[in-house]
């Protein structure tokens, strides 16, 4: 049934989706409601008391994430500590890349597709809202969004900036750290909206994997030697996950380190239509629905090298 459901909304889709993973419980996890989950913003409130404050709604913890915890609700109107910035609402999977940047207070980090600010939020709270964060977007309404997510978190430290992010690959070894939340083709998120499923369509993921390139070779020019990059999507297409590292790693001094994170993954995929990528993406985190019932997620640490 789960099969015949994503067939009926995008049959190109469908049988792409089986050269990636052809098994029923890949299907039926893309299709099953996804959990709720919020992150605690520890810059507004003690992790503690607000546990112990809104027990009524946490039904578990997010293992790989301290401040992370699953939730008996979406309607969050009616809980003060949402519109107070105290919680905010964020997908268990997408908590992971900022906990790889080695964050500390002082540190000049740069995220370069930051709307609507979620991880950017997840990062000052890292560096106890002490150092810089330049946190930018191409488009002003996500911008604002952007803004007013960092207002409603407390965030203190963040310079919001508008524009292509391919514009600071000229601010050489200038960040200690970079996040490269990519824009992709969402196709992790049709457990949140089907809509992402009826509008994919292979041209425009040929397309995105070019502007993916592009912002990863941008952030390794950005940052500093012995630097981290962190690149991630909620996309499960090697076209936008694998490929881009692979990319990376043939035309630039960086490799990719290992992650070691209590989170259940599948195997990086290291041939794929007939293009084979280098054996360090084998380093990577793909996870599948269906291995921590969570949205489809690709995350990728790499180190920029010291010239030689």
């Amino acid at each position: 049934m789960s099969r015949k459901i994503i067939e009926s909304l995008n049959p190109e889709l469908y049988e792409r989706l089986r050269k990636i993973e052809d098994s029923d419980e890949f299907f039926e996890y893309f299709i099953r409601p996804l959990r709720v989950s919020i992150r605690v913003n520890t810059l507004k409130a003690d992790l503690s008391y607000v546990v112990e404050r809104l027990s009524d709604y946490i039904c578990g913890e997010v293992p790989w994430c301290r401040e992370g915890f699953y939730f008996k609700t979406d309607d969050f109107s009616r809980i003060p500590e949402h519109q107070l910035g105290v919680i905010i609402s964020q997908e268990a999977s997408s908590m992971i890349p900022v906990q790889l940047m080695e964050l500390k207070p002082g540190m000049k980090v740069l995220d370069l597709a930051a709307s609507p600010g979620v991880k950017t939020t997840q990062i000052a709270q890292y560096m106890e809202n002490e150092g810089c964060i330049v946190a930018n977007d191409v488009k002003i309404d996500r911008v604002n969004i952007l803004i007013s997510n960092l207002q409603r978190l407390g965030v203190l430290i963040a310079t919001v900036t508008m524009g292509d992010g391919r514009y600071f690959r000229r601010y050489e070894d200038h960040f200690d750290a970079v996040l490269v939340d990519a824009p992709c083709s969402n196709i992790g998120m049709i457990r949140k909206n089907y809509k992402y499923a009826k509008l994919w369509n292979l041209n425009e993921t040929k397309a995105l994997s070019k502007l993916q390139k592009d912002l990863i070779f941008a952030a390794y020019k950005a940052v500093k030697p012995k630097g981290i990059i962190v690149y991630s999507t909620c996309t499960v297409d090697p076209l936008e996950n694998e490929e881009v590292v692979d990319y990376l790693l043939r035309n630039a001094e960086v490799k990719v380190e290992k992650i070691n994170i209590p989170v259940k993954s599948s195997e990086a995929i290291l041939e794929f239509e007939g293009k084979t990528y280098d054996e360090e993406v084998r380093k990577c985190l793909r996870i599948h629905p269906q291995n921590n019932d969570s949205e489809a997620f690709f995350v990728a640490k790499l180190r920029k090298l010291e010239s030689s």
